[in-house]
C-alpha cells in the first residue's frame, strides 16, 4: 500500500492537516462518534488510527478524571501534534492490525476516517474486537460515497485532468469504504450485528484558496504536486469550482458519512 493509499501525510503536511482539515471537516464529527460508541464518564477508550487526536481530545471531556483514553497511529508527524496539543491521552505508535494493548483493555474502541486506510481491515477489527471488554462497544466514522460529496466529486476530477490518476487517486482514497452495505458487511466479518447509519455533514473553508492548501499541503498530495503544478491548480479550481462558494467566496458543500455501531 502506497502513502496516499495509506493516507500517510509527510511531515510537513501534518500542522496543515491539524489547522486546516480539523476545523474545516473532522471537527464536527467527534461527538457523534463517541455518541455511536455510547462513551460515557469513567469509560476506558481507545481512538484507533487517531491522527492529530480530534477524536481522542473529545473522549477526553467526556471521559473526565474517572475514566482514560488511549490513541494509537503509525504517524509519528501525527503523534507528535497530538501529544503536545492533549498530554491528558495516552499516545502510541502502532498499527491496526497489531495493537500493542493486551486483551479487554478498553470500554469502548472508537476509531474516524481511518478504517479505509488500514492494510488488512479484517484483521483491523478482529484486533478492535480483542481488546474491548465483554460489553463494551465500538463506534467507526467513514466518509459516504465520493457522489454524496459534490465538492471532493468535482476536486478529484479536477485533480485527474490536470495530473492524472494518481492525483486523483489520492484524494478519492478516503471515500472508499463509502456504500453502506459495504461497510456492514465488512463489520459483521468480526462484529455481531452492527448497525449503520448515514449523518449529514458539511466541508467548510475561508475560500478556494484554502480548501486548495489544505486537500494539497495537508494530504498526501503534498510530495506528488510541485509548486508550479500547485499554481496551475490553484488557477483552475478558482475557475471551475466557484459554484461551491458563496458571495464572499467562503466554500462548503456537503460531506457526509456512515457511523458504524456494534457491540463486543
Amino acid at each position: 500500500m502506497t502513502d496516499a493509499q495509506g493516507g500517510q501525510v509527510v511531515q510537513s503536511a501534518v500542522e496543515v492537516y491539524e489547522e486546516f482539515f480539523v476545523p474545516g471537516l473532522f471537527g464536527q464529527w467527534p461527538d457523534r462518534v463517541l455518541d455511536g460508541a455510547g462513551v460515557q464518564e469513567a469509560d476506558r477508550v481507545l481512538d484507533v488510527g487517531c491522527g492529530t487526536g480530534v477524536l481522542a481530545r473529545a473522549a477526553v471531556e467526556r471521559v473526565s478524571r474517572t475514566g482514560g483514553v488511549a490513541g494509537v497511529d503509525p504517524n509519528d508527524g501525527m503523534l507528535a501534534v497530538a501529544r503536545r496539543l492533549s498530554p491528558d491521552v495516552t499516545w502510541k505508535n502502532g498499527v491496526a492490525e497489531r495493537l500493542p494493548y493486551p486483551e479487554a483493555s478498553f470500554d469502548r474502541v472508537v476509531s474516524q476516517f481511518a478504517l479505509m486506510f488500514f492494510t488488512d481491515r479484517p484483521a483491523a477489527l478482529a484486533e478492535m474486537a480483542r481488546v474491548l471488554a465483554p460489553g463494551g462497544s465500538l463506534a467507526i466514522a467513514t466518509w459516504a460515497s465520493l457522489d454524496a460529496s459534490p465538492g471532493y466529486a468535482a476536486m478529484v476530477e479536477l485533480l485527474g485532468e490536470l495530473f492524472g490518476a494518481d492525483a486523483a487517486d489520492a484524494l478519492r482514497a478516503p471515500f472508499l469504504l463509502g456504500d453502506r452495505e459495504g461497510v456492514h458487511e465488512l463489520v459483521a466479518t468480526v462484529f455481531t450485528n452492527p448497525v449503520v447509519t448515514r449523518h449529514d455533514g458539511t466541508a467548510r473553508f475561508e475560500s478556494i484558496e484554502a480548501w486548495v492548501h489544505t486537500d494539497v499541503r495537508g494530504w498526501t498530495l503534498a510530495d506528488m504536486i510541485n509548486d508550479d503544478q500547485y499554481e496551475m491548480l490553484l488557477r483552475e479550481a478558482k475557475r471551475e469550482l466557484t459554484r461551491f462558494t458563496d458571495v464572499h467566496g467562503r466554500v462548503a458543500f456537503p460531506a457526509p458519512a456512515l457511523i458504524t455501531a456494534a457491540k463486543a
